[in-house]
């Protein structure tokens, strides 16, 4: 099967071209600003968002002002598509947790596509089913796992899903996306930093020592991971 060719987004990248053809010429490129709202749970999600770079956060909002994040979704997937569901609203609100670029169009555009091609809604379906894994790894994960894995867990999905070990982020919008306290997400930072895993310096954080992250992280980021990886190798 012919792929096409150059997409930024790997889940474009996975299909062939006569399945990308169908939309591609309905495709913008738009830019990802960080801690911009895409769109706000309860809302009728209306466009699809192929991340080229960066990282999207889709987060719960509590009574209480306090959020936390489920998901993260970047150039190895998509988020807003739906393509066997008729009520396609948001749950979460999208937030751009990392700034990039993405590849948009219309939820009405890829649904017709959708119907013209079985495998791109497969596909679609898959990534979906993705997601809604991802969230449940990331619960199981927020109860059982302790900051230290949680916060490099973080690190490598947000390395994997950017390709870059400069991270423009503070502790205080980590600690928000988490659902911890501030100086929790400092005190580990701190701790890695002093065994050289990382540098931190305000409102950037240098991934220094993958391995070594890795090895402080909790099975949930290979869980997550994997279930991408495969999804992508299918044909």
């Amino acid at each position: 099967m012919v792929k096409v060719p150059q997409s930024p987004n790997r889940l474009l990248a996975s299909l062939s071209v006569p399945d990308f053809e169908i939309f591609g010429s309905y495709l913008e490129t738009i830019e990802l600003v960080q801690q911009n709202v895409l769109f706000a749970a309860g809302g009728r999600l209306t466009r699809v968002f192929f991340p080229h770079s960066g990282v999207v956060s889709l987060v719960v909002s509590l009574a209480s002002d306090d959020m936390v994040e489920v998901a993260m979704i970047g150039r190895d997937s998509c988020f807003g598509a739906s393509p066997e569901i008729d009520d396609n609203s948001s749950f979460t609100d999208a937030v751009v947790q990392l700034p990039g670029f993405a590849s948009t169009l219309t939820v009405e555009r890829l649904r017709a596509a959708a119907v013209k091609s079985v495998a791109l809604r497969r596909k679609l379906a898959c990534h979906v089913w993705a997601l809604f894994a991802q969230a449940q790894q990331s619960a199981a994960c927020n109860v059982i796992h302790a900051i230290e894995a949680r916060l490099a867990r973080r690190l490598l999905r947000m390395h994997d899903l950017t390709g870059a070990v400069e991270l423009p982020l503070t502790q205080e919008f980590l600690a928000q996306m988490m659902g911890v306290q501030s100086n929790s997400v400092s005190t580990v930072a701190h701790l890695f930093q002093r065994k050289g895993i990382i540098k931190y310096s305000r409102g950037k954080i240098e991934i220094n020592d993958l391995e070594a992250l890795k090895r402080a992280s909790c099975e949930c980021y290979k869980a997550v991971s994997a279930q991408y990886e495969r999804l992508l190798d299918e044909i």
